[in-house]
Parts: structure tokens; sequence; C-alpha cells
């Protein structure tokens, strides 16, 4: 079955699931050649019981219009997961988590998925666009950053902290890495 890899970025208010929420998160879908198929996005109400992190509220603090745009349009979590999952299964081939990083991005949609699912179309698998990196590069896994990345593997987009606009970005970014692996490997 051909593969559909689904750029994801999460917010939330701190740093595991469960003990802190997922406040919102996107998904872009893409083809192989670069097609985006779909987009999908949902903020979410705060988990009953859950706590919201200092330090993570520290940096909401600072950035004001993304924590605007997380916070409007509120979903229940069983709802939105339960649609974004349907979203997830009728797309045109097998989704991918593509993440950057993936461990925290997956971390959390994983929970979520499984906690008001009970199960992932993703399977228990990610796809970590640093790690994908680091291969395509030849270098280290700490010294590989965005900054150490080519410039050209960067569109015009800017970083918004809002989750669909990052996910989009960050599906950009996935394609010019895959494009650069081709030609490594045909060159």
């Amino acid at each position: 079955m051909t593969e559909i890899y689904v750029s994801t970025d999460v917010e939330a208010d701190g740093p595991i699931p469960g003990c802190s929420s997922l406040l919102s998160f996107g998904s872009a879908a893409f083809r192989a050649d670069g097609t985006m198929v779909g987009t999908y996005t949902a903020n979410l109400a705060t988990l009953p019981g859950a706590s919201a992190d200092p330090e993570t509220m520290a940096w909401w603090a600072g950035n004001p219009e993304a924590w605007q745009a997380c916070r409007s349009d509120l979903r229940e979590p069983g709802e939105a997961m339960t649609e974004y999952r349907g979203w997830l299964e009728a797309l045109p081939g097998r989704p991918v988590f593509v993440g950057y990083p993936a461990a925290y991005d997956f971390m959390f949609i994983y929970w979520y998925l499984v906690r008001f699912t009970g199960g992932s179309p993703f399977s228990h698998s990610a796809l970590d666009l640093k790690s994908y990196a680091m291969a395509v590069l030849g270098g280290s896994f700490r010294g590989t950053t965005k900054r150490t990345m080519p410039r050209d593997w960067f569109g015009p987009a800017r970083h918004t902290h809002v989750a669909l606009d990052d996910a989009i970005e960050q599906g950009h970014l996935w394609l010019a890495m895959r494009r650069a692996a081709d030609a490594r490997a045909a060159g």
C-alpha cells in the first residue's frame, strides 16, 4: 500500500500527555511526490485532572498570538481524536507519522489516539526528521539541528507555533530532505 506522510505538529501545556494536556495539533498529509492530499487541525479542551507545567506556561506567556490561536474553538478530546482517526484512515494510503522532534509530537498524538479511540493508525512508529537529516547529511545526532541544515531545505514559511502552519512547513522540510537523499543515492 502507498505510504502517505503525515507531518504533524503539536502544542501542549507540559512535557508529557496525561499529566499535561495536548492543546492543539495539526497534520498535513503528503504523497511521496510532494502532493499535499489534505490537512487536519483541532484545538482541544484540557484534560480533567491534568495540570499545566510552569516552565511551559512561561514559554506560552512569551508567545501570546500562538496561545490565542490554540485556545480558540476548543473541542473535546474524544470527539476530535475520533474524527482525526477517521481522517487518517480515509487517506489514500497507509499513514506514516512525520515529526520534528517525533519523540515529543508522536508521544502526544499516540497517547491521545489510544486513550480516546482505542488505537492508532500509525501503529507504534514515527519518522523523526532530525534523525533523517543526520543520515542524509552524515553528521552526528547532536550536531544536526535546523541551523546546520542546508538553507535550500527550508521554504519561505515562518515557524509560527500554530500547529497546522508548522505541520505544513515541516512537511515541506521533509520533502526537501527526501529529494536530497534521493539525489545523494543517485549520484
